[in-house]
């Protein structure tokens, strides 16, 4: 469950930020482990809370954030103040969104608002692990230093994103192609071979029967089952969207042949960036891990790690609990726990991380680069299949007319 807070920091400054835990008292645990005390805390309404509703119309594209992150990071190591940084910024944009939404920041931290505190108002543009970041790079005075890490961060997401994207398009345009060019076969070709060889009642050969009858059974049930298949991922579809169905996709896609394992390394690698990224910053690890638990899509990773963060509040550390869960992999807890004996947690995640993404890349190379050739011969054993057919009827046709 989300939270949100109002606490006073070791040295008397009082923020406001969100976290993640499973109730009320872990979620104090988790501000009492950073060094908070805290004056308001209490659950977030999903449905009413405006702190989960974006309160401008615009949307921002993670590049643009990133854009913009390099842009602030880079004017203020030149010495130029925040909020004249933020006005360069907003009058050089061409992005309408991002435009709007500095004018409406730069108007709060006028009025006495914090950077972070600013950036909340707007979480369609900005996710909580920025805003976080944020609020601990002004605590600690290095913004520019975090805007970097945050910059870099992002930029390996969107990066990440596009390889799965450029790997997928391919196979799945040939997979369409198949599917058309068999449905022509199917509804415009195959009908009109079929009345020719009736009007010669001549016996046919069997791929020549085969391939008829298969058309004729699509003629006639092609829309039922269509229907049916719609149906069917309809209600897969809504069954997914509830928290008992979402959970168990989401299990089940971590364990599949292939893909599982390709799923979870990016878990892993995402989760793994995550945390050396806030551990850098300067905040608790509980608080660390809510975050990963919010940037996380798998419910039944999420899951896990809220049960570490649980474990990791009452002393146990990182590594033994997650030592205890198959979903997290033997190399990340080896290096997690040299990271905690060392101190040097930080560039242990981050090496685990960039040994998952290696990882990921090679497993997604080699099943797109399996894909393509095995859809290539599956297209050309249907096209092969139906050429057969429809030659050697016309060559038997032809002998026994012949005959």
């Amino acid at each position: 469950m989300d939270y949100t807070y109002t606490a006073y920091t070791k040295d008397r400054k009082l923020v406001k930020g969100k976290l993640t835990a499973a109730n009320l008292e872990i979620a104090n645990r988790i501000l009492d482990y950073g060094g908070y005390q805290v004056v308001n805390l209490k659950p977030t309404n999903a449905f009413l809370s405006l702190g989960s509703i974006p309160l401008t119309g615009a949307s921002v594209k993670p590049k643009d954030v990133l854009l913009f992150a390099r842009q602030l990071a880079l004017l203020l190591e030149s010495g130029t103040d925040l909020v004249a940084s933020l006005e360069l910024i907003q009058k050089q944009t061409t992005v309408k969104g991002l435009g709007k939404i500095l004018t409406d920041i730069i108007h709060e931290i006028r009025s006495g608002s914090s950077f972070s505190a600013a950036l909340g108002k707007h979480p369609g543009a900005f996710s909580s692990m920025f805003i976080q970041a944020m609020a601990a790079g002004e605590q600690a005075g290095n913004l520019d230093v975090v805007l970097r890490q945050m910059a870099d961060y992002i930029n390996r997401e969107v990066t990440t994103g596009k390889k799965v994207k450029n790997a997928m398009t391919y196979p799945v345009i040939i997979f369409v192609l198949a599917i058309v060019v068999v449905g022509l076969l199917a509804v415009f070709v195959m009908p009109v071979f079929t009345n020719l060889f009736s009007s010669f009642g001549a016996k046919l050969p069997l791929f020549t029967r085969i391939l008829i009858g298969i058309a004729d059974w699509a003629s006639h049930y092609a829309l039922w089952v269509i229907g049916a298949l719609l149906i069917i991922i309809g209600a897969g579809y809504a069954y997914i969207r509830t928290p008992n169905g979402k959970l168990q996709w989401d299990t089940i896609s971590l364990r599949l042949p292939v893909v599982g394992r390709i799923n979870l390394l990016n878990e892993l690698s995402r989760c793994c960036r995550t945390m050396a990224l806030l551990f850098k910053v300067g905040l608790p690890l509980p608080e660390i891990l809510g975050q990963a638990i919010r940037g996380s899509d798998n419910k039944a990773f999420a899951n896990s790690l809220t049960l570490v963060q649980q474990e990791l509040i009452k002393g146990e550390g990182l590594s033994k609990p997650m030592s205890r869960d198959p979903l997290f992999l033997p190399l990340m807890v080896q290096m997690i726990s040299v990271g905690e004996e060392t101190g040097n947690l930080d560039n242990a995640l981050t090496t685990v991380a960039a040994s998952y993404e290696t990882e990921s890349d090679d497993r997604t190379g080699a099943a797109v680069g399996f894909i393509q050739p095995a859809l290539t011969v599956g297209i050309a054993l249907v096209i092969g299949f139906v050429a057969v057919a429809m030659v050697s009827a016309m060559y038997g046709i032809y002998g026994q007319i012949n005959l």
